[in-house]
């Protein structure tokens, strides 16, 4: 079975996994989900990983987790970081390995097994702490907020880097079931739809009878379903309406349609100038001078 390309990393970071902050442009305005008392570490966490700084956001996130150590959302992200850190040193974080269909080549990648370590123990820490919360109230936002991006970063690393595919395919389908749980209790926990959304997109884009496969195993394919989950993310959403745009940038190569690609991409780069990602895709979808 093909590999599917799931959401969240960073987190990722995932890839890339994801920050407070917004990029501005016409179609999708600014919206400032920033508390009056200011951005807390775990903002800035997140975007210092859109800045590509690892080690400061890492710095943050255990700031963050000193003050909260109950809370699952501190081990999660620290688990993003590793990610998105990974992704980058791998170069998946350049659009051309998803437009070029790369992430579904089957060579396995490989990881730095330290810092797989480090991922697999603060994914721990997140399910065993997320666990205890719902124990108490299952209802707990933060608790599944915290799961849906743990099912998804594990997607991600058996997918992108390990080519899993029918384990990335298994905690797709629980990123799924925690983001309908969590958007039950909480419609404005946006960030959630990340965890289907590119997925939707993803597997929309493939034949007939795959997309029959994949919705028999509950992952339903619907590219324009996919595309408005993005969109609403990257609109409404907290930590990862950036990472929501990137999608949405390599969603739009994909289809052809390079005006909003660059759209999206020049927002980011105003708004993470550190992160030298994003000209260099700028750079590859202008048009040749004349």
């Amino acid at each position: 079975m093909r590999g599917v390309r799931t959401s969240t990393v960073l987190a990722c970071l995932v890839a890339c996994t994801l920050s407070v902050c917004k990029a501005q442009s016409q179609e999708h305005p600014r919206i400032d989900v920033v508390s009056v008392a200011g951005p807390t570490a775990l903002d800035r966490g997140f975007a210092d990983l859109y800045n590509l700084q690892f080690d400061a956001a890492q710095r943050e996130f255990s700031s963050w987790q000193s003050l909260h150590p109950n809370n699952p959302l501190g081990p999660v992200s620290e688990a993003a970081g590793y990610l998105f850190s990974e992704f980058n040193r791998m170069g998946i974080l350049e659009g051309q390995f998803f437009t070029d269909n790369k992430f579904l080549e089957g060579h396995k990648l490989s990881p730095d097994p330290l810092l797989r370590e480090r991922f697999d123990h603060a994914l721990a820490r997140t399910e065993t702490l997320a666990q205890a919360r719902l124990a108490n109230d299952k209802h707990d936002s933060d608790a599944l907020f915290s799961l849906t991006l743990a099912s998804g970063l594990r997607a991600d690393y058996a997918q992108l880097i390990e080519k899993r595919n029918l384990a990335a395919l298994h905690y797709t389908r629980q990123a799924s079931d925690w983001a309908q749980q969590l958007l039950a209790v909480d419609p404005q926990r946006s960030d959630a739809l990340l965890a289907t959304g590119f997925a939707k997109y993803v597997i929309g884009s493939m034949s007939a009878p795959m997309r029959w496969i994949l919705r028999m195993g509950g992952l339903p394919g619907d590219k324009t379903a996919g595309l408005n989950d993005l969109k609403t993310v990257s609109s409404q959403g907290h930590y990862l309406a950036p990472f929501a745009r990137i999608l949405l940038a390599i969603a739009y190569v994909r289809e052809n349609d390079r005006p909003h690609a660059l759209q999206m991409l020049s927002g980011l780069r105003s708004e993470f100038p550190a992160n030298p990602l994003f000209d260099r895709e700028i750079e590859r979808l202008q048009p040749p001078p004349r």
